[in-house]
């Protein structure tokens, strides 16, 4: 139920990376997926302003082609310009804040992860909520920093821990947890595992799918790895040489697919390098019933359960491997119970709603 039964009319910005749309290349596409969806279900009045070949909820407005977009690779063919897809993600933005006001939007959700939306946004009467999905950066760090000078955001972010990686741009920044939506998360019951773990998410220097491989090869357990390859020098350098019969490599996958994979794992290893701001896949897996041997680094440790899994210093590639038995004799039953309790999509719906409300309430008075 719609909070208070208010409708909005919410405009979403995407980020360009890539479409938003189904396989999603990493978690930021499922989240402006799923919110965009959810949003337009019930009964809000949605324009996404995405690239042209997403497929999510509400009214798309293209503002980027996806005509060099390769869905195989999940990357954009580049040009001879080699500066060209900065110079057009910059233009499809100006374009769309140029203009945003005339739509008369109620509330602009911003998940763009990029500076020209909030350089822009003292130039708009439109109220902005901006989430802030990722630590700190050049480009942002900048844009914030002017844009506080004389503030008219409302930041968000997706992890205590993250708002404590922003807090010298942005003071007690709020945050609300993601969530996902455990009804597309099929529960897999303990002794139906094969003896595998599963590693899945964008294949990046940043997600450390080589110190897992390494890992699993200690613990002697196959390792089972899901993703597009986002970074190919990493792909090339560090993966391949790492690659043999105990690892099996098997590119973007379905829903139906991934589900059976994370479900059908003993453990999952999430070996993030970076300060994870949230770790969709955390979720995912936990809604599966699967527990997690991982590095304990951004946000994993807040997300997590104590009794979901094990976490071990980053890095650590041997206290990982000891970690891969330790966690596959957890409770699944109790694990799945913990997503539904903490990490439901629906719960992370209303506290965007509230929030959107409580800005137009706090406009509204301001301006009377």
């Amino acid at each position: 139920m719609t909070i208070a039964g208010n409708k909005m009319k919410i405009g979403i910005i995407a980020h360009l990376k890539h479409p938003i749309r189904k396989p999603f290349a990493g978690g930021l596409e499922a989240f402006t997926y799923e919110i965009s969806r959810r949003l337009t279900e019930k009964g809000h009045e949605v324009m996404l302003f995405a690239s042209s070949a997403s497929d999510a909820g509400g009214t798309l407005h293209p503002i980027l082609n996806d005509c060099n977009y390769d869905s195989r690779t999940g990357n954009r063919l580049k040009q001879p310009d080699m500066s060209s897809e900065y110079i057009a993600e910059h233009h499809a933005y100006y374009g769309l804040m140029s203009g945003i006001d005339e739509l008369n939007l109620d509330i602009i959700f911003n998940n763009s992860l990029h500076y020209v939306p909030i350089t822009m946004a003292n130039l708009v009467q439109t109220p902005m909520v901006t989430v802030l999905h990722t630590p700190p950066f050049y480009e942002l760090q900048n844009a914030i920093r002017a844009e506080r000078r004389h503030p008219c955001i409302e930041y968000i972010t997706v992890s205590r821990s993250n708002a404590l990686n922003w807090n010298e741009y942005l003071e007690d920044c709020s945050y609300v947890l993601n969530g996902i939506d455990l009804n597309a998360w099929s529960y897999h019951e303990a002794g139906n595992q094969e003896n595998y773990a599963v590693w899945f998410g964008r294949i990046h220097p940043d997600k450390g799918l080589d110190l897992a491989i390494k890992a699993a090869r200690k613990a002697g357990i196959m390792l089972k790895v899901a993703g597009g390859i986002a970074d190919r020098r990493y792909y090339k350098e560090k993966i391949e040489p790492l690659l043999d019969s105990n690892v099996q490599m098997l590119g973007l996958c379905g829903h139906r697919e991934l589900n059976a994979l994370i479900g059908g794992a003993k453990v999952c290893l999430i070996t993030p390098v970076w300060q994870e701001p949230f770790g969709l896949v955390v979720a995912e897996a936990l809604a599966c019933g699967t527990p997690v041997a991982g590095f304990a680094t951004g946000a994993l440790p807040e997300v997590m359960g104590a009794d979901c899994g094990v976490l071990v210093a980053p890095g650590d590639i041997e206290a990982l491997a000891e970690a891969i038995g330790r966690a596959a004799s957890l409770d699944r039953k109790g694990i799945r119970s913990y997503a539904e309790e903490h990490l439901n999509i629906e719960k992370m719906l209303d506290a965007y709603e509230l929030h959107f409300l409580n800005l137009l309430s706090s406009r509204s008075k301001q301006a009377s």
